[in-house]
């Protein structure tokens, strides 16, 4: 019997020629899947899916991850007000962490003896997929056909040319990867230090002119009204935000960043939704968690950003941070109000029963309605007692 591969398939040029190589070179019974992680309709994934079977597949699986994808990181995601350098929302490195989890659990299923994807040498996917499939399905042999052969565009090409292949073989000007948490778009102006997207390249373009309120309600950090809308899953209503946010094309922004492997790299993105969600969660906290909970969650933030970057999700650490990050949330409820301009928004405020910005408490800059002048006078020397010794002593050496 011919061994079996299941490879994550995309329909693009570099998953259509491992399956035609698997097939026709290699002798394997090639099992293609693809995870959908937001970023595809259900016309464009019945066309991969004719594809695929094309190409020789003995099956094609679809998996609709949208909603796993969302409990098992995007969640946290927000929790944390993650944005990579202070910039990238991980639009593209969550999903593929994800996808690679689902197809590892294909190849389980389906007793493959190995496991593919259409990586190239130069990314930080070919890690976060290999990483995963060496924790989760060790032994299962990783073929790498477009990194372990250097090919060429043009060489796969002419190689399923030559098979009988008919599909687009035009390279488009622009890379798209669409996901439910952004949509990356890399160009010949990302590939130098010095280059903005120009305004055809953005997936989404500009069509609101007339600026616009929002309301976000959050229920312990997560979003389930938009506009006193419910909705029965948070997914639904990212979904619903993005329709009213993209067209003002917020959440533009060019990600450089470093690279697993060790080089830099620039990569555009729109991501209206998740710029808007993390910026009115993180708006909600401060005014409902305490100092030292926004200076810890702050720093977590960072590692928990930088880890799942770099394909560690199954750390256990990862699901220490989680459980912190969940425990913060319990009064992160109530209302984010926000305006939406062309190419920007503006957090208006929020109204929450948990607002630890009371007047019953005092008003900042006007009047102390829970404290003495007395009581500051001491609590002042008090506070600065250590620092005033130390300078006292160093004089005195002097």
């Amino acid at each position: 019997m011919n061994k079996k591969v299941v490879i994550g398939f995309s329909g693009g040029l570099d998953t259509s020629y491992c399956v035609k190589y698997f097939t026709d070179e290699l002798q394997y019974e090639v099992h293609s899947i693809i995870v959908n992680t937001g970023g595809f309709s259900k016309e464009e994934l019945a066309k991969i899916e004719k594809h695929a079977k094309a190409l020789g597949v003995t099956s094609h699986t679809t998996v609709d991850a949208t909603k796993s994808y969302y409990e098992n990181i995007v969640k946290y995601l927000i929790f944390g007000n993650v944005l990579k350098n202070n910039t990238y929302p991980l639009s593209v490195s969550a999903e593929r962490v994800s996808q690679a989890l689902h197809i590892a659990k294909h190849v389980k299923k389906t007793g493959a003896d190995a496991v593919a994807h259409g990586s190239t040498g130069a990314g930080n996917d070919q890690v976060r997929f290999d990483m995963i499939f060496h924790i989760m399905i060790p032994g299962v042999e990783i073929i790498t056909p477009i990194r372990d052969m250097q090919l060429s565009r043009q060489q796969e090409i002419d190689y399923l040319k030559s098979k009988g292949v008919n599909m687009n073989f035009e390279k488009s000007v622009y890379s798209i990867n669409k996901g439910l948490w952004g949509t990356s778009v890399g160009g010949k102006e990302t590939l130098n230090s010095n280059g903005m997207l120009p305004e055809e390249a953005w997936p989404t373009q500009l069509s609101k002119h007339n600026s616009e309120e929002v309301k976000l309600h959050f229920d312990k950090g997560e979003l389930k009204e938009i506009n006193d809308e419910k909705f029965d899953h948070p997914v639904e209503a990212i979904q619903y935000l993005q329709s009213i946010a993209g067209p003002f094309a917020i959440g533009r922004d060019i990600h450089v960043g470093d690279t697993i492997i060790g080089i830099k790299g620039r990569v555009g993105f729109e991501a209206a939704a998740s710029v808007l969600i993390i910026k009115a969660h993180h708006a909600l906290e401060k005014h409902v968690l305490t100092k030292w909970q926004l200076t810890l969650k702050s720093q977590l933030a960072d590692f928990y950003g930088n880890w799942l970057h770099e394909g560690q999700l199954l750390d256990p650490t990862m699901r220490d941070i989680e459980a912190f990050f969940t425990s913060s949330q319990q009064n992160v409820t109530g209302d984010v109000f926000i305006q939406l301009m062309p190419y920007r928004f503006q957090i208006l405020g929020i109204e929450s029963p948990f607002d630890l910005m009371s007047s019953k408490f005092g008003k900042y800059g006007e009047m102390n309605t829970g404290w003495s002048g007395e009581d500051v006078r001491g609590f002042s020397k008090i506070f600065g007692n250590q620092t005033a010794i130390y300078h006292a002593v160093k004089k005195a050496n002097e």
